[in-house]
């Protein structure tokens, strides 16, 4: 269990200042483990569609960030351009992955010795997933990724430990359009289906959250 401290930052992206926070956890365990954490990396977390009421506030968002702390992860959750504070406009996700780019340069300066978790939720796995194929990552996490909105075509799978999580009962990301992507890769990566569960996870944000915590810790 953690307890997370909150700092308001702004990134230079390519389009303009980027509107971030940044939070810390306090992992209550001893104090060699606390460095280890500390250097074992940071996660990113990326928001769903701009145009449709996404931001780094989504409950989706925060929930995975949360499971994210809890594992001794810094986070940080950022506004795409155009998005609250950040400058810039909508840019059909290529703006977008230049924004996330942005802050993960920022992050390496920030913490040098770790390797980036990047997570998304909705069009935010799709720019999470552009961004695996630009940098190095720990591991990637895709929440309901938007396989037939947005092309996820050439390009192969990360090169690190990777999650989707998939509601069977999502209305707004075709279920079996996700499981046909799945299927094309090899090695294929971890798929968590969560029966009954809509596309922002009403009622089941903890089990969201306990499904990242244990792909975590199995890895």
């Amino acid at each position: 269990m953690s307890v997370a401290t909150a700092e308001r930052v702004v990134i230079e992206g390519p389009a303009g200042a980027l509107e971030a926070v940044v939070e810390m956890p306090i992992v209550e365990v001893p104090v060699g483990a606390q460095q280890a954490a500390a250097t074992s990396g940071y996660a990113i977390v990326c928001h769903p569609h701009p145009l449709y009421g996404g931001t780094m506030e989504n409950k989706v968002v925060t929930s995975i960030a949360r499971a994210l702390r809890d594992a001794g992860m810094p986070t940080v959750r950022f506004n795409f351009r155009g998005v609250g504070g950040s400058a810039g406009a909508y840019d059909d996700g290529n703006g977008e992955t230049d924004d996330a780019v942005a802050v993960a340069h920022w992050c390496a300066r920030r913490w040098p010795l770790g390797e980036p978790t990047v997570a998304g939720f909705s069009f935010g796995a799709y720019v999470g997933w552009r961004l695996s194929q630009q940098r190095r990552c720990k591991r990637l996490i895709t929440v309901a990724p938007p396989v037939q909105r947005f092309d996820f075509t050439h390009a192969d799978a990360p090169e690190c430990p990777w999650l989707v999580i998939q509601g069977d009962a999502d209305e707004v990301v075709d279920p079996q359009g996700v499981f046909s992507w799945v299927g094309t890769f090899d090695p294929q990566p971890r798929m968590i289906v969560m029966p009954g569960v809509g596309h922002f996870f009403h009622g089941r944000l903890l089990e969201l959250r306990e499904s990242i915590a244990e792909a975590i810790r199995s890895h």
